[in-house]
Parts: structure tokens; sequence; C-alpha cells
């Protein structure tokens, strides 16, 4: 008998297709958000039962502002995914096909590695929109004479640039890049390698398809949100925060502790799991529909044959 290999066909990502996948999935997840971001930004000078609950913020935002309230500052999310996500997914994506033209495993302190580099260019370029995002989210608990209106996110870039400088633009890029290097960790690199260990060690339950697809991006939900929440409050504040509130990083730590102590840090911790774990099923789901339809198809030599 002969010992003819058989090619096989491998499907390469497309570098855009990350932040396409991430916008779709902020479409879907964008109340959550809001709704987390309502988490952390408020007040702690409250007693125990009148503390804000994610069912309660949700029912007084709908009857105070209607349900359309809920999608507030979606067209900053939409720009922040399309600027942030785009520009890690894509580092992320060239980088590993270098490493590996053929689409083979690369080692996973290789992924790690990556995709803290992609995760720090991402979050220093996504920040202007994520601010703007964080604002707009915020505008409809303030009251009417302090709230900023923004139009939509470009029209929130304008007026920052104009009434506040283009420094402003980039308060909280400090704790917006490390979020985004411990998120890019956690979704990219752990993506990658939940999916490669369920495909190797349940080869009979486990192929290229959506189910594997939701099973690897479920377990990497859980552990992007374990990674990103202390940094994603820290964010969120400073970006929220009136000029010269807090004058650095460690400033801002220290009266979050001061206000709230240690679980300050994870405070909106249930709604942001609840609102990652879907977003980050849903980018990779479509991310992989985006791949197995549109992507770049190949053939390499079977290294088990």
């Amino acid at each position: 008998m002969s010992n003819i290999t058989k090619p096989k066909e491998v499907i390469l990502s497309r570098w855009y297709f990350g932040g396409l996948a991430s916008a779709g999935a902020a479409c879907c997840t964008h109340p959550l958000d809001l709704i987390k971001v309502h988490f952390q930004t408020a007040s702690t000078n409250i007693t125990a039962g009148q503390r804000p609950t994610m069912m309660s913020t949700t029912v007084r935002i709908v009857k105070t502002e209607g349900l359309l309230a809920l999608y507030n500052g979606l067209t900053a999310s939409l720009l922040r995914q399309l600027t942030y996500s785009t520009t890690r997914f894509g580092i992320y994506e060239v980088a590993k096909q270098q490493i590996s033209p053929d689409g083979s495993p690369i080692p996973l302190y290789q992924r790690i590695f990556l995709a803290g580099i992609s995760g720090a260019a991402g979050g220093l370029v996504g920040t202007p929109a994520d601010m703007i995002n964080v604002r707009m989210q915020n505008d409809i608990k303030m009251p009417a004479k302090d709230r900023r209106n923004y139009r939509n996110a470009i029209d929130g870039l304008i007026k920052v640039y104009r009434n506040e400088g283009a420094m402003t633009l980039f308060n909280g890029a400090s704790m917006a890049t490390s979020r985004a290097i411990m998120m890019s960790i956690g979704q990219l690199s752990m993506y990658d390698q939940f999916k490669y260990l369920l495909l190797k060690y349940f080869p009979s339950i486990f192929e290229d398809n959506v189910t594997t697809h939701l099973s690897a991006s479920t377990l990497t939900g859980a552990v992007a949100t374990s990674l990103t929440q202390p940094l994603d409050v820290l964010k969120t504040r400073m970006m929220n925060s009136a000029k010269n509130q807090y004058r650095s990083v460690g400033h801002c730590i220290t009266e979050l502790y001061k206000e709230s102590g240690i679980f300050g840090f994870f405070k909106g911790y249930v709604p942001a799991f609840i609102r990652l774990a879907p977003h980050t099923i849903l980018t990779f789901v479509f991310l992989e529909q985006l791949r197995l339809n549109f992507g770049v198809h190949m053939f390499v030599e079977d290294k088990k044959h």
C-alpha cells in the first residue's frame, strides 16, 4: 500500500473578523454593560436596605427613562469594539499566523505573550471611545442640569476635545490598557487553549463546531471576568470622574479602598460576569462562524498520517 498523506483543510481567520464579531456581540449585551457601569459608579453612602440590585437598577432605568435607555451609549460601545477589539484581535491573529502559517497550535506561553501585547495596543487605541461609552451610559443617572447629552459617540469625542482638551480623551488610559492586557490574556489566549484541549483530549465529543466554540468560550468568560474586574472598576471610576478628582491611579485605588474596602474592587462582579460571559461567548461564536464561512482556506500536510 502506498504511504500517501492526505492534505488537511485548515480555515484561518481574517484579521478584522474579531472586531466585527465583538461589535455584533456588543449589540446583544449592551444593556448588561450599562447596568454594570451603574453598579460601579453608584454612591457607597447608602444604607444596606437601599443598596441597588441588578433588577432594581433595570426597573428604575426603564421606569424613569424608558426601555430604549438601556441602549444609551450604543454608538460609543460599537466604536469602542471597532477600535479596541479590531486592534487586539487583529494583532493577535496576524502574529499567530506568522508564527504558525499552517494554523497548528502554538505554545501557551506564546499565546499569552501575544495576547498581552495585542491587548495593550487595543486598550490604548480604544480608550477615547471607551471613555465616551462610560459617560453616555452613566448620563441617565445624573441630574438633568449635569448631563453631558452627547448625541452619539462622534459628537462626544468632538465635545470632549473642544471643551476639555485632547488629553482628557485618554483619561483612564493606564487602567484601560491594563484591563485590556488582562482581558486579552483571559479571552484570546485562554479561548485558544480551551479549544485546543477540548479537541485534543475529547475528540470523540468535540470537533470544530458550535458545541466546541460554546464550551470553550464559556470557560473563557469565567477566567476573563475574574482577571479583569478590579481593573474594570478602577477604569470606570477614572473615566467618569470629575476633573482632578483623582490625582493618579494610586489615588483612585486608595480612595476606593477607603470607601468600600477590598470588596469595592469587585463591585458589580455578578452583572459583570453576566454581561462578560455572554459577550465572550457571542464574540467567539460569531468569530468562528465568520472564520468557517468567510475565512482563508488552505491545505496542509496532516501530521497525524
